[in-house]
């Protein structure tokens, strides 16, 4: 049976969890009233928005994969909170507060 939501958490910040649906895109949800992710381009070109992410998440793609190797190769759980297909809870940190 599918999910009907998913809770993107932020540990070790005072933002509330956040449900979402699953696929429903980061971007489009997460704001800096109700998350400590910065977004800047939303397309994972320019970085902005570099997350250590705790949960079980679909593999990066080759080209988000390619900017993780420029902006974060030592973390190998870091991702781009805008690339990011959310299909279970999931937590996020940002990559400032690393």
């Amino acid at each position: 049976m599918p999910r009907s939501s998913c809770t993107v958490r932020f540990p070790n910040s005072e933002f509330s969890p956040i449900a979402l649906e699953p696929h429903q895109n980061l971007a489009e949800v997460l704001t800096v009233q109700n998350s400590p992710v910065l977004f800047g381009c939303r397309t994972g070109i320019c970085g902005t928005c570099l997350v250590r992410v705790g949960g079980d998440i679909p593999p990066p793609d080759r080209d988000e994969r390619e900017m993780l190797d420029i902006l974060a190769a030592e973390f190998p759980q870091a991702r781009l909170a805008c690339q990011i297909d959310v299909t279970n809870d999931i937590a996020l940190v940002a990559a400032k507060e690393r």
